[in-house]
């Protein structure tokens, strides 16, 4: 029986896997490309008419330029250092087999699933203002902009660049050194040709995060150092200047969709270069060299990423020199005076509401968006594949500050007036979690032998029950996998919930937010306790995550 019969009968019928297409593409349409032409409108056009005059305003402010170089100069600079931290730990990582090694790489990956916003209260309570815990007392901005930006990135460059690095250590390695070629010039002439698009598409991503990023830069700059988003903040939040928030928005989209681009051709040139996937050859160290190596590895990851982590726990932990919780019993008071309308435990309740919504919602368009592309990888050989897999990664490449600030200039009016409405929360972050939900689910799909359901469809089954009877049952570990991704992102999302989000009803990072811009001991004592629950959330999703989730390039 022919395999695309099964899939498109006659009369005209459109398969249901294609169909299911329909949902993201509504999603999208409607949540996601509708506010980023309103972005361009608000831009170019004024009162019905186009109106460039803000244009002066932009590139004869000395302050915005300093603004968008300072913004590019910081993230190459963190990149750089992100690199230089990571590309020995990597080495180590892929080359050495010790004990304890699961639980080191377990702790690397921890700080990028973090909020930014618990990234930020973390340094400021390792070696802020306001901190000093380990006797090392930070006062310059910049600074500590850098170190959080290394320590929240640094995971990403150190997956990347492991997982690739892992690969290399099989037959191409093993038949130069048989020819008589040394570690040194195996290195240069074979490992590093082959590793650079790893390295190259690692960088640009990360160089992409410290680009847009907003709540570290928010926090730990303060009013001395801004970058685009941060700026986009100032001018719609604080100026109302619409139009020029709206064309850094542009300039912000525009960058980082060529990064992207970037990214995605240095990984096809990596994925292409890479030799067949194999078991690496994990060495055990016997020299005292390597394992003073891998000491010093052990060491440095628990510093960078354990340290601040620590610092923030006992920080919420102390109060006038000894132990108390009377920072956590202060969340769930609301005195008088308090920057909360509600007392400011609430803010937990209101982020597992909104973080189950935006579950529901993530997960429905995320499944539908996965299996829409597994019928074009079978349906069309990979054609349309191309095209819309690209288009349902967008969301990771646009700031969440540039959503946030397009959906509440555009949903506010008829039909879709939804400036007031409690589920436009829950909606931008589905949006933002959407991409990491299609990325846990799709490659579980893909894996699917395709006899399975020739097989199926052969017998007589409809596309539907081949979708509860195979498909299901065997993702069902990456839909776990896909719905805590979206859960724990809600969570912690900081840029476009505080355009969305009404002062009744705040979730834990603008809590943390809110606590760290009042003065006084007590604001900042819940600022770390909050900022403690929500890592150990955080944290514990990320654990079951890496349980259920399917090893495989594709996914993160």
């Amino acid at each position: 029986m022919d395999r695309n019969a099964a899939l498109v009968k006659p009369g005209f019928h459109i398969h249901p896997y294609a169909l299911a297409g329909l949902v993201p593409a509504v999603f999208f349409l409607v949540f996601y490309f509708y506010p980023l032409s309103g972005i361009f409108l608000k831009s170019f056009f004024q009162e019905g008419r186009m109106d460039l005059s803000f244009l002066d305003q932009v590139f004869s402010s000395k302050r915005i330029m300093k603004i968008i170089g300072f913004t590019v100069w910081q993230a190459g600079l963190s990149t750089l250092l992100t690199l230089v931290c990571a590309l020995p730990c990597a080495f180590v990582l892929s080359h050495y087999a010790f004990k304890g090694k699961r639980v080191i790489k377990l702790l690397a990956s921890i700080p990028f699933v973090l909020p930014a916003v618990v990234v930020a209260a973390a340094f400021q309570a390792g070696f802020g203002k306001n901190g000093g815990l380990f006797g090392i007392k930070i006062d310059h901005p910049l600074v500590l902009i850098l170190l959080a930006h290394v320590f929240y990135n640094f995971s990403v460059m150190l997956r990347i660049l492991t997982g690739f690095w892992s690969s290399l250590q099989g037959r191409i390695r093993e038949a130069a050194m048989m020819l008589g070629a040394g570690p040194v010039q195996v290195f240069l002439t074979i490992t590093l040709p082959l590793l650079k698009p790893a390295i190259y598409a690692a960088s640009t991503l990360v160089f992409i995060f410290c680009f847009s990023s907003f709540g570290i830069i928010l926090i730990l700059g303060g009013p001395s150092v801004s970058t685009i988003e941060a700026e986009i903040y100032r001018q719609a939040a604080h100026l109302f200047n619409l139009p020029v928030a709206s064309f850094l928005s542009l300039i912000q989209i525009g960058f980082t969709f060529a990064l992207m681009w970037v990214y995605t051709s240095f990984t096809r040139k990596a994925v292409r270069f890479s030799p067949d996937a194999e078991q690496a050859n994990l060495k055990t160290p016997v020299l005292v060299w390597e394992k003073l190596i891998i000491a010093g590895v052990i060491l440095f990851i628990l510093l960078l990423c354990v340290a601040p982590l620590l610092a923030l726990v006992i920080k919420s932990l102390t109060h006038n020199g000894q132990w108390s919780f009377v920072f956590y019993t202060a969340l769930f008071d609301n005195p008088s005076d308090s920057i909360f309308y509600i007392p400011p435990f609430h803010a937990i309740k209101f982020s597992f509401l909104f973080a189950g919504t935006s579950l529901v919602i993530a997960l429905v368009t995320g499944v539908c968006a996965a299996v829409f592309i597994r019928f074009c990888d079978r349906r069309f050989n990979n054609q349309w594949t191309a095209f819309f897999d690209p288009i349902f990664m967008l969301p990771l490449s646009t700031s969440a500050v540039t959503l946030g600030f397009g959906i509440i200039i555009t949903l506010d009016k008829p039909p879709l007036n939804l400036r007031t409405s409690i589920f436009l929360i829950p909606i931008a972050h589905a949006l933002v979690g959407f991409p990491f939900v299609v990325r846990a689910i799709l490659p579980a799909l893909r894996s699917i032998p395709q006899q399975f359901t020739d097989a199926a469809a052969m017998l007589g089954a409809s596309p539907m029950t081949i979708f509860k009877t195979i498909d299901l049952p065997l993702v069902a570990r990456a839909l776990v996998a896909g719905a805590i991704f979206a859960f724990t992102i809600s969570l912690g999302e900081f840029g476009a919930t505080i355009f969305t989000a009404r002062p009744e009803t705040p979730t834990i990072p603008l809590a943390i937010y809110r606590f760290l811009g009042q003065p006084g001991a007590m604001n900042y004592g819940q600022a770390m306790a909050i900022s403690a629950i929500l890592m150990v959330i955080t944290a514990m999703g990320f654990v079951v995550i890496e349980t259920f989730r399917i090893d495989s390039s594709e996914g993160f």
